[in-house]
C-alpha cells in the first residue's frame, strides 16, 4: 500500500503509532487513499496488459466489482477516477455500481 515508517516522535495526526510493551517503538505513516487508487488501478492496468480503457464493458464491470470491494469508491473523486481510467463517464461507472446492487 504505500506506508512509510517514521520515528514515533515525528508522527503527524495522521499516522499511526505502534506499541510494544507500553512503549511507541514506530509510526506508519499511509498514503493518502487517492494516491492507493492510483496505484491500484496502475496494478490493474500492469495485471491486464493494456490500458483499462481499451477493456471491454464486461472486463471494465469487472473492475468496478473489484475497485468497490477495495473501497475504492469511499475515497474522494472516486468516481471520476475510476472513470477517467476506465475512459467512460461518471454515469457509466454509477450504472454499473447500481447494476451489482441490483438497482
Amino acid at each position: 500500500m504505500g506506508g512509510q515508517l517514521v520515528a514515533p516522535d515525528e508522527a503527524g495526526p495522521d499516522d499511526v503509532v505502534l506499541a510494544w510493551e507500553g512503549a511507541d517503538v514506530v509510526a506508519v505513516r499511509l498514503p493518502q487513499l487517492a494516491d492507493s487508487l492510483d496505484h491500484i488501478l496502475a496494478a490493474m492496468e500492469r495485471k491486464r496488459g493494456k490500458p483499462l480503457a481499451e477493456l471491454d464493458r464486461k472486463a471494465k464491470q469487472e473492475v468496478v466489482r473489484i475497485l468497490e470491494a477495495r473501497g475504492a469508491f469511499s475515497v474522494r473523486h472516486g468516481v471520476e477516477t475510476v472513470a477517467g481510467a476506465l475512459g467512460v463517464s461518471r454515469f457509466t461507472v454509477y450504472n454499473y455500481l447500481n447494476r451489482e446492487k441490483g438497482v
